[in-house]
């Protein structure tokens, strides 16, 4: 038997995204919305509405995609979420072009 870990992305009422982990999503997501934490990103841009989500097996996959969407700009989530993965991959060069730019 395999654990499943939810990587999801929700939206604030700032219109801002945050990324996450759990392995419980709709409990994660009602906690998000009930302010919990007071300290976490979310509590002072509540509501949050579930925007994208997928799933793994392995906590150490979803948590490099974690870290690594984290950094993405808002229109690479913005596409992801969409599910524009053409458009991904354009942004996702774009950036690849600046660092390969920046390093000469």
């Amino acid at each position: 038997m395999y654990k499943v870990i939810y990587l999801y992305i929700v939206q604030c009422s700032d219109k801002s995204f945050y990324v996450g982990v759990t392995n419980n999503l709709d409990k994660r997501i009602i906690e998000h919305n009930e302010g919990i934490n007071i300290t976490s990103y979310t509590y002072l841009r509540r509501p949050v509405t579930l925007m994208y989500h997928t799933y793994f097996t392995d906590f150490n996959l979803a948590f490099q995609w974690e870290t690594r969407i984290k950094k993405w700009s808002r229109a690479k989530k913005q596409a992801l979420i969409d599910g524009d993965f053409e458009l991904l991959k354009i942004l996702s060069k774009k950036i690849l072009e600046k660092k390969v730019r920046s390093k000469y």
